[in-house]
């Protein structure tokens, strides 16, 4: 006879995986939107003037400091409400996942700009590159190697935040999760799965960023 814990999993299966795609759908969205805020904040963080620099911080530091939670109810239920805007939960979970990681990202951009010599801009300007070129040409092709690494911690931090989009009424994971165990009364193997199938894509993610970092990981600094 086959547990009713089993029997709840695999009619389920079909159903939490296909939330298991939303939360995809979500780092994805949140990952890119990241990356086009980070890249820009973190040139600036280096190469910008002081007021640019202390402007940067401050976005860095809002985002950083307050919970994920907060900012879900505070961006969904506060400023796109006052703004009139008709977002839906889905949409309001990756920007404000996004934002969130464009200040993390913008940091681990700007540890690899740093990390890389000095004499590598110094060189590009005396060979008459204006500092734009150089920074577009020369260091942030290499940055952009070098941080891989900190975006496979940032793939997995956002994966397993991305159940918090729960609380917004978002159809994920989790949230088909307890729908499931609500009806079946087998929470502890529907939240175990729920628990594998977050660490599965986990594994997945961060390997396929390891082996891409391995294919095109800059001499030297491979670690």
């Amino acid at each position: 006879m086959i547990p009713q814990g089993l029997t709840a999993i695999k009619e389920g299966l079909p159903y939490l995986l296909e939330g298991a795609l939303v939360n995809i759908a979500v780092v994805l969205g949140a990952m890119a939107l990241g990356f086009a805020l980070g890249l820009p904040l973190a040139v600036g963080h280096v190469y910008g003037n002081r007021k640019t620099r202390g402007l940067i911080g401050i976005y860095i530091l809002f985002f950083r400091g307050i919970p994920l939670l907060v900012l879900l109810f505070l961006f969904y239920f506060g400023l796109f409400s006052l703004s009139g805007i008709n977002a839906s939960a889905f949409t309001v979970a990756i920007v404000v996942l996004g934002l969130i990681s464009a200040a993390y990202q913008s940091q681990i951009l700007r540890g690899a700009i740093l990390s890389l010599p000095e004499g590598q801009m110094k060189a590009a300007l005396s060979i008459g590159m204006s500092k734009k070129k150089a920074i577009f040409f020369v260091i942030l092709p290499q940055a952009l190697r070098l941080s891989i690494p900190g975006w496979s911690n940032e793939y997995s931090i956002l994966l397993k935040d991305s159940a918090v989009a729960y609380a917004l009424g978002v159809a994920e994971l989790m949230a088909r999760a307890h729908h499931v165990a609500s009806r079946t009364y087998q929470h502890l193997y529907l939240y175990l799965t729920a628990g594998f199938i977050f660490l599965l894509l986990t594994y997945l993610g961060t390997k396929g960023l390891n082996v891409l970092y391995k294919k095109v990981g800059i001499p030297g600094y491979l670690r």
